[in-house]
């Protein structure tokens, strides 16, 4: 049985996409198999591991999550190949921006992702979601399929902030649909080591939430604009820019994870 992360913040541009981009490359890297799974309509993860979107029609997460099996287009998820063997990704496209209406309708429909990755639990180690910039029904599919969420926060003053409002829809959703979902740790994103604030920042990540039980990454992502580049090309940073503070970065949260897991 897979372990599956969900990758939340309903804060956008914090790193989610890159998260899971990186992450599970490198998983694959160390030996791991690994899907990825695009859960955001602007299909960004889906364009970061190099497919276009725009030429997927009938193959995204809408026909094997939103549309019920008794719908003529609904398909069964088949994960499609990434250009690293043994990386495996779920795409999405703008078909996606209407599950919240079409799940409307669905026999508890916050379980419909859940549903969806049940058939592929047995062949991956590990699935990785990339969640929208929203706390809406794509965002609580993600939590209620998952073991773990794993929260980018950039390293600002409004970052900060917005946390708390995430960490109780987390709680609610522990209460609520799924009391088995851990929190495997908050990461600081966009970090500057030139700017005292962002220094402050990660000094009150690590003094508030890590009493709470709510983990903070011993891993920091410098921001850099190779992260953009990167994306470009159809490759996360770490096979684009190995050498880039941001892709050792993601190489150590990697390996907290699997710490984690128990898994080396």
């Amino acid at each position: 049985m897979s372990h599956v992360i969900a990758v939340v913040n309903q804060k956008g541009g914090v790193g989610k996409t890159a998260t899971v981009a990186n992450v599970a490359w490198e998983l694959v890297a160390s030996g791991h198999s690994c899907l990825a799974v695009d859960l955001d309509p602007q299909g960004s993860l889906t364009i970061s591991l190099g497919l276009n979107p725009d030429e997927l029609a009938g193959r995204t997460i809408y026909e094997g999550m939103v549309l019920p099996p008794d719908h003529p287009q609904h398909r069964r998820l088949q994960p499609l190949p990434v250009e690293l063997t043994g990386l495996a990704l779920i795409p999405a496209n703008l078909d996606l921006a209407a599950a919240e209406l079409d799940l409307n309708t669905q026999y508890q429909r916050e379980f419909a992702l859940r549903r969806a990755l049940a058939p592929l639990r047995e062949t991956f180690e590990f699935i990785v979601i990339d969640c929208p910039p929203t706390l809406g029904i794509l965002a609580i599919n993600a939590l209620a399929a998952s073991d773990a969420v794993l929260i980018p926060v950039g390293t600002n003053y409004l970052s900060l902030r917005g946390l708390q409002l995430l960490l109780r829809s987390i709680r609610l959703i522990q209460q609520q649909i799924n009391p088995s979902l851990q929190i495997l740790g908050i990461l600081g994103t966009l970090y500057d080591r030139r700017l005292a604030h962002h220094g402050d920042v990660m000094q009150e990540l690590r003094r508030l939430f890590p009493p709470q039980g709510i983990p903070v990454f011993d891993s920091v992502i410098a921001r850099s604009v190779r992260f953009e580049e990167a994306a470009m090309t159809g490759k996360p940073v770490v096979a684009y820019a190995p050498q880039n503070p941001g892709a050792e970065g993601y190489r150590q949260l990697t390996e907290e994870v699997l710490t984690y897991y128990g898994r080396q």
